[in-house]
C-alpha cells in the first residue's frame, strides 16, 4: 500500500475526537483507588526504538516530540488476584485494534520482516544495556555480556526470541508496549501523508514490536529489568482489545536481565517454525548485528566408533575395527560470525578483505572488483558506505541493462539489512554499482514505500553519486589507460544514459565519455583529447553517425573534414546519437553533425 493510502486509512481509523496531540505523558487509570501513572521520562526498551539517551552514540535527537494519549482516551484496568499472583488487564478503546490492523497491513508488505524487527529491537536492548552498564553504579545493575537467542518450538507452536539486554520494569511495560494508542497517531499520520513529519517518529509507536502479530495470534513478553531488585514480569496480548501484566515467577528464570519474547504462531505461518527458515531470515537480515545471535538448530557430526559387529571375532592384541556414524544433536549455533568491514577504518582493511567481502556479499565468486571506495558521511546525515565497480558486467544486466530484479545496493540501518531494491538510492544510470550503505539516520521499521519519502535518502543518494563519479575519474586519470578502457567497454553505455537523463550531473559525465574518431584508429578519444588536437582556427567539434565504425567512416563528409586536418568523432551506436544531441557544446565549442545539410566550414577558416 502506498504511504498516502496508509495515512488516509489510519486517519479514518482514529477519530479526531478521541485522539489529540498532547505534551504530557500517557496515564492509565485502574478501576481500583490507586492510580498508575507513567514516568515523565521515556524509558529504554528492547522492543521500542526510543530516543531518550542523547549521549548514546546511536541515539537520535532528544528533541523528538513525545506522542502521548489524551485524557479523553484513558483506559481502565481491573486488578485480579489468582493463586496469589497479581494480574492487571488493561482494556483499550475499539479504535486501537483497527489502528494496529492498518499499521500491520500497510507498513509491512512482507511477513518475513517480523524476525528482522524483533532481533533488531533485541539488539537495541543489548546496546542500551552496554551503554547503561558503563554509566551506572558498579553494584546497581547487571553487567553480564549481552546476546540474542532464537528458538523454534514446533511441538508447542511457538518461536522464542530472547535477549540479555536492558529488560523492562512494570511501568515500562505499561508505558511502552501499550503505546500503540497514542494521541498523536492521527496528527502524525496526517503530517506524514503531507510529507511534513519526520518518519523516525514511527519508531515510537511500537510498530516494530507489533510486527510480531504478522505471524503470531498471541504474544508473551517475559522480562526482567537490569535495575537492581527488579522482579520477573509477563506482558501478554492476543492483539485484541487488551493486554495483561502479571508476575512471571512460574516462567524459566532470566539470568541477570533481559527479555524473552514468545510468539504463538498462527496456523497460516507454520513455515516459520522450521529452523531452516529462521536461519535463512537471520542470514538475510541480521548477519551483521554486533551482538552474538544464536539459533537453536539440529546439527550432524560424524564420529569414529568401534564396529561391534566387525570386532566380534577380534583376536587378542589386534587393533579394533572402527566405523563412522552420524551423531545428531540440537544446540544453539552462532549465526552472525562475519564482521561488517564497512564499519572499520578504511586504512585497517586489506585489499584481500575488500575483495573477499565483495565476492561473499554479492555472490560474485568469479568476479574481481575493478575499484572500490570506502567512506563515511558526516554532518547533516551520518552513514558509512562501501561501493564497488564490478570487474565485469553483472549477468542479470547483460540481458537487461536496467533489470528490475538486479539488487546491487544493500541498505542497512544500524547494521540491520533493510532492503536491496530501492529505486531512489542511486539513479538508474548507476545500476551497475554494487555496495552497502549503513545509516543510523534512517527509520528502521517502515516499508520501502515510506522509506523512499525520507529526505535522508536523498542526501545519501547525492553522496553516492559523487563518490561513484570520483571512482570513474580516478580510473580515467590512471597511468594505465587499459583500466579505463576496460571500464568503458563494460559500463560506458550507462554513462551515456546518465548524460541523457541526469541534467545535474551531466557536466561531470561528459568528460568521461569516449568515442572512436577518424584519427583514433582502434583506440578511444575524449572531448578533451579532441580539443587538444584541433588545428588553429577550428571552432566546432564535428561528428558523424553510422552503424559501426566502418560504415561511419564511409560518410562523404569525412574526406572533406580530414583534408582540413579536422578530426571527426564517430557515433557508431544508436545510443551515441541520442547522447551527442543532449550535449550540444563542450568548453565553448559547438558540437556539430557534419552530415547535416548546409554545413558551412568557412567560419572555421576565418582568422
Amino acid at each position: 500500500m502506498k504511504l498516502s493510502h496508509a495515512a488516509s486509512f489510519l486517519c479514518l481509523a482514529v477519530s479526531a475526537s478521541a485522539f489529540t496531540l498532547q505534551n504530557k505523558r500517557q496515564s492509565i487509570i485502574p478501576t481500583t483507588s490507586s492510580k498508575i501513572t507513567s514516568k515523565s521520562k521515556t524509558t529504554s526498551l528492547p522492543f521500542v526504538l526510543t530516543h531518550d539517551l542523547p549521549s548514546h552514540p546511536r541515539s537520535s535527537s532528544s528533541s523528538t516530540p513525545i506522542l502521548s494519549m489524551s485524557e479523553s482516551s484513558t483506559t481502565t484496568s481491573t486488578v485480579q488476584e489468582e493463586e496469589g499472583k497479581k494480574g492487571e488487564t488493561f482494556e483499550f478503546q475499539a479504535e486501537v485494534g483497527r489502528v494496529m490492523d492498518i499499521i500491520i497491513n500497510s507498513l509491512y508488505s512482507d511477513k518475513d520482516i517480523f524476525l528482522r524487527e524483533l532481533v533488531s529491537n533485541a539488539a537495541d536492548a543489548c546496546d542500551k544495556k552496554r551503554f547503561l552498564s558503563v554509566t551506572a553504579d558498579e553494584q546497581s545493575v547487571d553487567k553480564s555480556p549481552a546476546e540474542i537467542r532464537v528458538k523454534a518450538d514446533p511441538e508447542n507452536q511457538v518461536i522464542i526470541i530472547e535477549d540479555s539486554g536492558v529488560g523492562m520494569t512494570r511501568d515500562e511495560l505499561i508505558n511502552n508496549l501499550g503505546r500503540i494508542a497514542q494521541s498523536g497517531t492521527k496528527n502524525f499520520m496526517e503530517a506524514l501523508g503531507e510529507g511534513t513529519a519526520d518518519v523516525n517518529l514511527i519508531g515510537q509507536f511500537g510498530v516494530g514490536f507489533y510486527s510480531a502479530y504478522l505471524i503470531a495470534d498471541k504474544v508473551e513478553v517475559i522480562t526482567k529489568s537490569m535495575q537492581a531488585g527488579s522482579p520477573q514480569l509477563r506482558w501478554e496480548s492476543d492483539s485484541g482489545s487488551s493486554f495483561t501484566i502479571t508476575d512471571a515467577n512460574d516462567a524459566d528464570p532470566i539470568e541477570g536481565s533481559g527479555t524473552r519474547l514468545i510468539l504463538h504462531v498462527k496456523e497460516d505461518a507454520m513455515q516459520y517454525l522450521e529452523s531452516s527458515k529462521l536461519e535463512e531470515l537471520l542470514n538475510r537480515y541480521s548477519e551483521f548485528i554486533e551482538f552474538p545471535i544464536s539459533l537453536w538448530k539440529e546439527s550432524t557430526e560424524y564420529q569414529k566408533v568401534p564396529d561391534e559387529e566387525a570386532n566380534k571375532d577380534l583376536a587378542e592384541g589386534e587393533e579394533p575395527k572402527m566405523k563412522t556414524v552420524p551423531i545428531t544433536k540440537k544446540e544453539f549455533t552462532p549465526m552472525n560470525t562475519q564482521r561488517p568491514i564497512w564499519l572499520r577504518p578504511a586504512k585497517e582493511v586489506t585489499e584481500e578483505e575488500y575483495k573477499d567481502f565483495y565476492k561473499a556479499a554479492f555472490r560474485a565468486s568469479y568476479d574481481e572488483p575493478q575499484k572500490w571506495t570506502h567512506f563515511k558521511l558526516e554532518g547533516q546525515v551520518e552513514c558509512k558506505a562501501l561501493l564497488y565497480i564490478p570487474g565485469m558486467l553483472p549477468f542479470e544486466l547483460s540481458k537487461d541493462m536496467f533489470d528490475e530484479d538486479s539488487r546491487n545496493i544493500r541498505l542497512y540501518v544500524k547494521r540491520v539489512f533493510i532492503n536491496d531494491k530501492f529505486e531512489d538510492i542511486l539513479p538508474r544510470w548507476l545500476k551497475f554499482i554494487k555496495g552497502v550503505v549503513d545509516s543510523d539516520d534512517l527509520p528502521l521499521n517502515v516499508s520501502r514505500e515510506i522509506l523512499q519519502k525520507s529526505k535522508v535518502l536523498n542526501i545519501i543518494n547525492k553522496r553516492l553519486v559523487r563518490k561513484s563519479l570520483d571512482m570513474f575519474r580516478e580510473l580515467a586519470e590512471d597511468e594505465d589507460s587499459s583500466k579505463y578502457v576496460m571500464f568503458w567497454n563494460n559500463f560506458g553505455k550507462y554513462l551515456k544514459v546518465g548524460v541523457i537523463e541526469d541534467e545535474k550531473n551531466k557536466p561531470e559525465l561528459v568528460p568521461l565519455l569516449r568515442f572512436f574518431s577518424s584519427k583514433s584508429g582502434e583506440e578511444y578519444t575524449s572531448f578533451d583529447k579532441y580539443i587538444e588536437g584541433m588545428p588553429e582556427g577550428q571552432k566546432s567539434i564535428y561528428y558523424v553517425t553510422g552503424e559501426g565504425k566502418k560504415n561511419a567512416m564511409l560518410q562523404p563528409v569525412i574526406e572533406k573534414l580530414t583534408s582540413r586536418g579536422y578530426e571527426v568523432l564517430l557515433m557508431t551506436e544508436p545510443l551515441d546519437e541520442i547522447t551527442i544531441e543532449a550535449i550540444r557544446d563542450y568548453k565553448d565549442f559547438k558540437i556539430v553533425d557534419a552530415t547535416k545539410e548546409g554545413l558551412d566550414l568557412e567560419d572555421d577558416e576565418e582568422t
